[in-house]
């Protein structure tokens, strides 16, 4: 203390030093009381305890009545308050911690309840005992009620922040209308818009068209999906007025809008909110959102209301423009290609084209059949580069040249030499790829050629998908430019009930795998899928451009040769048998076994499977192409089997005298062991090698057959 303060402290009397102390105090407890707040002191060696008015006042305590004993105090308590307090003073008592805080609840004379605080200090002896516990005990059910005020406010609006990201999200990833409709009335869109129900109408033309519906309690107005733009109609009526109405029951709803008044005792809603769908300053239609518990939209929940309007209003907009892209780049894509396919005699052909999920990329991609002499026809799929209007236009034109010079009767590998020149001469700077093929149903012929494009598949009548390899060139454009228009033709057969398949890459085009993987995946699809030529191109644009093409515009054509299956009495079947193939003789003769069991000629079977193999090898050893195996059940009277191996060469099988050590030879000698008859015939380009096993012929005349061996 400082002589100043010595000669102060002198100078005032001692009596008033002690009254202004106990003013002091005095004021201090006043100020306390006023804060509905006490004091304490608990002497746990004598299990007293000591509390001030205000304290007392706290707990709700008559000071006269008061008996300085703590269990008072704690009877006051419900049972589960009084555990919470316990629990808090024994657990700072044996933590040896020095002060505890704890929070409870105190039930008033008047049925309500009070939130209380206390915050005590422990004091211990030396040793470490409990001695007292001091503090102060406070009325805070003014705070505890703000403080779930704010986390009530903060919980709704995290939950307002929730609906409004989730919906952004949802409808982020929504392209076409029909997706914005998916994403509102899908699994969880209810529940992303917070709503029980909604319902959702465009203006199309001059009329309110109701797009979407969800909920139970909406099902009541599903027949007014159509109406024109009545005021009578809250849809129309917040369409043609802009403003957003809030309902907040349903005979509200009614009172405004009568025309609703029939369908009123099936709407179980209690609140509704028709907000206008506005985006760029044009006017969509109406969003609705039903509502079974609430009754009132205050500020933020209008706001909320208002704000999802204005996303859906711009995802609206956003895919409308997006389906009319798309609907103006397959129109254009569309009119390139060929209005009609012509129907072809002995097969059935099928085409398919998707443009790509990309608004107005359109695309090069095409397809065509073509009417050749002789009963003969083309078919061509190709690519030009680019997914452009500019590779759209470049596309018609090549394919109306191609066309042209096939119609002219030029051979495959011309027609795309001069295809290839007509493309470099273009004022252009894109190459195109593209596969054709001049087919002969009558006789199973197909000749192809391919510029830089894939090769064709054939799916055989077992089901099997081959992929034959094709001789190919550089693609159009591009040869020319390089002086190389050699486009190599490869000659494949066709036999009855087999299949080719012509596309493009956009349909073995799989997001982040390598193009052959999607190439496996289609044969395998070809092999699973159904044998019309109709059925299959839809199945193969169901499972695969659906699957992973949406980013490529896909051309498909799927041509099939009628099958040749006889008659009951006299069934048939044909089987082509390629020459790179190693499985095919093992194929084969399985084949020819399971036919023979099928037909109840079981007892034939070994024989037709030798003969079959011994034919099909002297083929794929002697010649430089495949084999097309028919085998077939006569007609009666003479139940017997037809096995007939054709091929492309023109020289016939020579009878040899083999020696006892000789590894071949053999063939015509164990034909005429095991066959009835056998024979050989001129067949195309080739021949054919036939031979019948069976109970013999009966004799008829003594005139030598002309195809009887010599």
């Amino acid at each position: 203390m400082t002589d100043h303060d010595q000669q102060s402290s002198r100078s005032v009397p001692p009596r008033l030093l002690i009254d202004r102390t106990r003013n002091s105090e005095t004021a201090t407890a006043q100020r306390l009381a006023m804060n509905r707040t006490g004091s304490f002191e608990w002497n746990v060696e004598a299990d007293t305890l000591d509390i001030d008015d205000a304290g007392l006042l706290v707990f709700g305590l008559d000071p006269h009545a008061f008996d300085r004993r703590p269990e008072t105090v704690m009877e006051r308590l419900e049972q589960s308050e009084r555990t919470r307090l316990e629990v808090a003073i024994d657990e700072a008592i044996k933590s040896g911690r020095s002060s505890y805080s704890v929070h409870f609840r105190v039930p008033l004379d008047n049925g309500k309840e009070q939130w209380t605080h206390i915050q005590a200090r422990i004091l211990r002896t030396e040793d470490g005992q409990v001695q007292r516990i001091i503090g102060v005990v406070q009325d805070t059910t003014a705070e505890v009620t703000h403080s779930a005020f704010v986390l009530d406010l903060e919980k709704r609006r995290q939950r307002q922040t929730s609906i409004v990201e989730r919906t952004t999200s949802a409808l982020s990833r929504a392209v076409t209308v029909d997706d914005v409709t998916a994403s509102l009335t899908g699994p969880g869109g209810l529940a992303r818009l917070g709503a029980d129900g909604l319902s959702l109408g465009l203006v199309e033309n001059t009329s309110m068209n109701v797009i979407a519906l969800s909920g139970d309690s909406v099902e009541a107005i599903d027949e007014l999906r159509y109406t024109g733009l009545d005021r009578d109609f809250p849809l129309a009526d917040t369409t043609l007025s802009g403003r957003p109405r809030f309902l907040t029951s349903v005979s509200a709803l009614v009172h405004r809008y009568p025309a609703l008044a029939p369908h009123a005792d099936r709407m179980e809603f209690r609140a509704a909110a028709y907000l206008p769908l506005v985006a760029q300053a044009r006017s969509l239609g109406t969003l609705a959102l039903f509502y079974r518990e609430r009754t009132v939209f205050n500020a933020d929940e209008r706001n909320l209301c208002l704000g999802l309007a204005a996303i859906v209003a711009q995802s609206l907009q956003r895919a409308k423009l997006f389906d009319e892209e798309r609907e103006f780049a397959t129109g254009l894509q569309s009119a390139m290609l060929p209005r009609r396919i012509q129907e072809i005699e002995g097969g059935e052909i099928a085409v398919r084209y998707h443009s790509a999920w990309s608004g107005r990329q359109v695309g090069g991609d095409w397809y065509d059949v073509i009417a050749l002499p002789k009963n003969r026809f083309g078919i061509v799929v190709g690519d030009v580069q680019g997914h452009d209007t500019h590779a759209a236009a470049t596309m018609g034109q090549l394919r109306i040249a191609l066309r042209a010079y096939a119609a002219e009767g030029h051979s495959p590998s011309t027609v795309l030499a001069r295809a290839s020149r007509f493309l470099s001469e273009l004022d252009t700077d894109r190459f195109a790829t593209c596969t054709y093929a001049q087919v002969d149903l009558a006789s199973g012929t197909v000749r192809v050629v391919r510029a830089g494009h894939f090769g064709p598949l054939i799916r055989h009548t077992d089901g099997r998908v081959g992929s034959p390899q094709v001789r190919g060139g550089l693609p159009l454009g591009i040869s020319t430019d390089f002086g190389d228009e050699e486009f190599p033709e490869t000659r494949l057969d066709l036999v009855p009930g087999e299949t080719l398949v012509l596309y493009t890459d956009g349909l073995v085009e799989e997001p982040g795998a390598d193009i052959d993987s999607g190439v496996r995946t289609l044969i395998n699809e070809v092999n699973a899928g159904p044998a019309g030529a109709q059925a299959l191109a839809d199945h193969l644009s169901e499972r695969l451009w659906e699957r992973w093409g949406s980013g490529d515009d896909v051309a498909l054509l799927v041509l099939r040769r009628s099958p040749d299956p006889g008659s009951p009495r006299a069934p048939r079947l044909h089987q082509y048998i390629h020459q790179a193939d190693p499985e095919g003789l093992s194929d084969a003769r399985t084949i020819v076994r399971q036919a023979l069991t099928d037909w109840d000629m079981a007892e034939l079977a070994d024989d037709a499977e030798l003969v079959t193999d011994e034919l099909l090898v002297n083929v794929l050893l002697h010649t430089e192409g495949g084999a097309v195996l028919t085998l077939e059940v006569l007609p009666e009277p003479v139940r017997r089997v037809r096995l007939s191996v054709q091929d492309r060469s023109s020289a016939w099988p020579r009878r040899r005298s083999p020696g006892e050590t000789a590894t071949s030879g053999r063939g015509l000698l164990l034909l005429d062991a095991v066959a009835t008859r056998w024979g050989v015939e001129p067949r195309g380009e080739g021949k054919a090698v036939w031979c019948e096993i069976g109970p013999p012929v009966p004799p008829v005349s003594t005139a030598r057959s002309a195809t009887e061996p010599v």
